[in-house]
């Protein structure tokens, strides 16, 4: 899968973020440092509030940082790029648009040949398991098939790395477990580098490799934890004994 060998696929390197507020600064996000391999899986956890979503958005070129840098393979990120591709907790789907439509829009846009983008619109559409529902619109579909194929989209484009903004927060519980399952197996098909973000530790200890913990006010990466777990994973990891002392560990540097 991944080699710590290898240089870094993202980088992020003494980041602050402030916003004006009430005619002061208040820092949103503090000396930020973090890194993903190729071909890892990468979750930053913490609390609402805590500036999560805000470097998410950083490193996806929407929004500037103050100082300090975000960078992809060794180049810096000034702005958003389709080396990055991004999949946030509302699905964003076009509802005009086809299910094989709606994950062929970002190919139309770069005007790739038709041949070749309904060969890679039929591959996703089997990754994620939508094949059947190509011709059908997004009104159609459950909450986990729309998120299916928002992640489809998203690496339809093939992308360099995959950011997830909460995809399941919006799901219920039993459709967010299939989805964690779902999202390992297209990790493991694709090999695209994920960073996701959450705050449902368990969660994020099922899916990834290393985990970020950030403290809040200012947002602050409190502590960097290696998973340590079975590469193939099924849901009843969640109630081994290893699963539960990550857990406890991730808790303890939350607070």
């Amino acid at each position: 899968m991944f080699n710590q060998s290898d240089k870094y696929k993202l980088e992020v390197r003494n980041l602050f973020k402030s916003f004006a507020s009430q005619g002061k600064q208040l820092m949103v996000l503090q000396n930020i440092n973090l890194h993903v391999y190729p071909g890892e899986f990468v979750c930053i956890v913490g609390s609402s509030g805590c500036g999560k979503s805000t470097l998410l958005n950083i490193i996806a070129g929407f929004t500037a940082p103050s100082s300090g840098k975000v960078l992809v393979d060794g180049q810096s990120v000034q702005g958003p790029g389709p080396d990055r591709g991004i999949v946030f907790q509302t699905y964003s789907l076009f509802p005009w648009l086809t299910v094989e439509d709606n994950i062929g829009f970002g190919l139309e846009l770069r005007g790739l040949p038709r041949r070749e983008k309904q060969e890679r619109i039929a591959y996703y559409l089997h990754v994620v398991g939508l094949t059947q529902f190509a011709k059908a619109y997004p009104k159609q579909l459950s909450g986990g098939m729309k998120q299916r194929v928002a992640s489809a989209r998203a690496l339809a484009n093939e992308p360099e790395i995959l950011l997830m903004d909460e995809p399941f927060g919006a799901l219920d519980s039993q459709t967010k477990e299939q989805m964690q399952q779902f999202l390992l197996q297209m990790w493991e098909k694709t090999h695209t580098t994920f960073l996701m973000i959450t705050h449902d530790v368990e969660e994020a200890i099922f899916l990834s490799q290393r985990i970020y913990v950030m403290s809040a006010h200012p947002g602050q990466i409190k502590e960097e934890i290696n998973i340590i777990l079975p590469s193939q994973r099924d849901l009843e990891l969640k109630l081994a004994p290893e699963f539960i002392e990550i857990k406890r560990k991730i808790i303890q540097a939350w607070r």
